[in-house]
């Protein structure tokens, strides 16, 4: 079984795919026992600070399913053809041998540019974060980060310390073979496979890996991605199969917002948030925590005018906020309440990216209003005692 989890982690690697589209834009133990990799401190780029991304509809033609995808209405096979990038869509697998077999995928940011797409897996045991480049006629797995259960921008960053994983590579024929960092073989052992699933029939290509004790292989249509994965050592055999596509299927997560009341107690409402492919994570989080909740006794968290300049789960798990001037100008509050305040963003922000500190500053400098000064470097702790649920 530790063998399966092990291989079952190349498969959720893979399962990005999607129809198609070319839209230009912005603890559970984990199942796949990848090397930790740090999350890197990243200023939000251009792909999370672009505007036009937020408007955005993306005009993308609807496909039917047909009877029989075939790659011969394709006149060249190549990388892209079997990894398109596409935006809110959701691809939804059945497994069967295994708990963990079972999975989808959506893709939470890519930029036809880089030629990287990151994409969020979540199996029911965890989710996971993968940053995928296609380049020089190879699929690149670059960065997976477990636990991933809040939202941030990892296009930027840089791959680990560790060889990157190659997925796929050119020229996709049969007999085209590499090796993996772990010196395992992995190589295009068919192009020509029909793969019957719920939505059809597919003609695939098939990867195969050859492990010390085990097996796996997987299949892929052009313009759809990954369709199927069959894991193979002496006693079992798991599979997850392509069962389900679900168009204009946007993620949602539930944020608990944290809010001063007249008290002097925090205050805890859930919201359901929804974030587009390519939305900035800021945008969406700044909007949702300066709406005023129709209740009297609560205090606005922020106000209309203040701006979330940038947000980011550093590599030492300490949430970075810098918001503009205007979060101290108007706030209209006295110190007791300013603190409330301040507690109840910490609290907020830590809790959504699973982090016990935040670190606040304005405008690039260090929290000052007249009653409160916070050092450089200071930050502020998640603190639940004075919340009432």
């Amino acid at each position: 079984m530790r063998r399966y989890i092990l291989v079952l982690g190349i498969g959720l690697s893979l399962v990005f795919l999607a129809a198609c589209g070319k839209d230009t834009n912005d603890q559970k133990e984990s199942p796949t026992p990848e090397p930790t990799l740090p999350v890197e401190q990243v200023t939000p780029g251009p792909i999370e600070t672009e505007d036009k991304n937020q408007d955005e509809t993306g005009k993308e033609e609807d496909r039917e399913t047909e009877d029989t995808y075939n790659s011969e209405d394709d006149n060249a096979l190549n990388i892209r053809s079997y990894y398109p990038f596409v935006k809110d869509t959701e691809y939804v697998y059945e497994g069967e041998g295994m708990e963990y077999a079972s999975f989808h995928v959506i893709v939470d940011y890519y930029d036809e540019a880089s030629g990287r797409i990151q994409t969020r897996t979540d199996n029911g045991g965890t989710v996971t974060a993968k940053v995928i480049e296609v380049k020089d006629g190879e699929l690149s797995l670059i960065k997976s980060i477990g636990e991933f259960y809040y939202r941030d921008n990892l296009l930027a960053t840089k791959a680990g310390e560790e060889a990157a994983e190659i997925l796929l590579m050119e020229p996709l024929k049969e007999g085209t073979s590499w090796k993996l960092p772990d010196g395992s073989k992995r190589y295009i052992s068919k192009t020509d496979v029909k793969i019957e699933t719920k939505l059809g029939s597919f003609e695939t290509i098939e990867v195969t890996t050859e492990y010390e004790e085990s097996t796996i292989r997987e299949y892929y249509a052009p313009n759809v991605g990954m369709i199927k994965s069959i894991f193979n050592s002496e006693d079992y055999e798991v599979t997850s199969t392509l069962s389900e596509i679900k168009k204009n299927k946007p993620h949602t997560q539930t944020l608990e917002i944290f809010y001063p009341g007249k008290d002097e107690k925090i205050h805890v409402e859930e919201k359901t948030i929804t974030f587009h492919t390519n939305d900035v994570t800021r945008f969406v989080l700044e909007k949702e925590i300066k709406e005023e909740l129709q209740k009297e006794e609560y205090l606005p968290l922020i106000t209309t005018n203040t701006k979330i300049n940038s947000l980011y789960l550093g590599e030492d798990n300490i949430v970075y906020v810098d918001f503009s001037r205007d979060l101290i100008a108007e706030m209209n509050a006295g110190a007791g309440y300013e603190q409330l305040i301040l507690q109840s963003i910490t609290n907020t922000l830590g809790n959504y990216y699973g982090a016990q500190e935040v670190y606040i500053t304005v405008d690039g400098k260090p929290y000052e209003s007249g009653h409160i000064l916070l050092k450089k470097g200071e930050t502020l702790k998640v603190n639940l005692d004075a919340v009432v649920r």
